[in-house]
């Protein structure tokens, strides 16, 4: 087996312990969007595709047809980024969006495969300040972000790619569990 499946493989086996907190998380999310509120998402690079895959999900569909839901992807507004990283500096970024967007009750999903993205970790405080709910997915932990935040999912890998893969499939629990519980 290639040396990419076999980490993939020994992650997922080792992220499957945290299907309870997965579908804990998709209960109350579905809860907060069919409520009204909202989800927002953030993270770098992979780490934000992955965000913007999740929120597209749920204001698209992932495999039910229902109502769309609120979800934004905070990295997307590129007008709003740019002018707030020259205006604030790179770690106000998404921690401004979180201020404006963000209500109580609402949800906050922080990607990060190291945990310490400036950035990220500045939404995470945003939110928690906001009276967010807090959740990470982030690599190997303990981290920093998935200390700041309310809950975590944490990948035992220090490999980006796999951290990468099994968020994406942590996302695809997650809406699997929001459609089922909207159904």
């Amino acid at each position: 087996m290639h040396p990419h499946l076999v980490r993939l493989r020994g992650a997922l086996a080792a992220v499957s312990v945290e299907t309870p907190r997965i579908h804990i998380w998709g209960r109350k999310l579905a809860a907060v969007l069919a409520g009204g509120g909202r989800l927002l998402a953030c993270g770098n690079g992979g780490s934000a595709a992955e965000a913007q895959h999740l929120t597209a999900e749920l204001v698209g569909r992932f495999r039910a047809d229902r109502a769309p839901y609120a979800a934004i992807p905070l990295h997307a507004d590129t007008s709003a980024a740019t002018a707030i990283a020259n205006d604030f500096g790179a770690d106000e970024v998404y921690a401004r969006q979180v201020r404006a967007h963000g209500r109580p009750g609402d949800v906050l999903i922080c990607l990060s495969t190291s945990g310490s993205s400036g950035n990220v970790l500045a939404a995470a405080a945003a939110g928690r300040t906001e009276g967010l709910l807090t959740w990470a997915l982030t690599g190997k932990a303990p981290n920093p972000l998935a200390s700041l935040c309310d809950e975590a999912v944490a990948v035992p890998s220090r490999d980006t790619a796999t951290v990468q893969e099994v968020h994406l499939a942590v996302i695809h629990m997650l809406c699997d569990v929001i459609e089922e519980a909207v159904a």
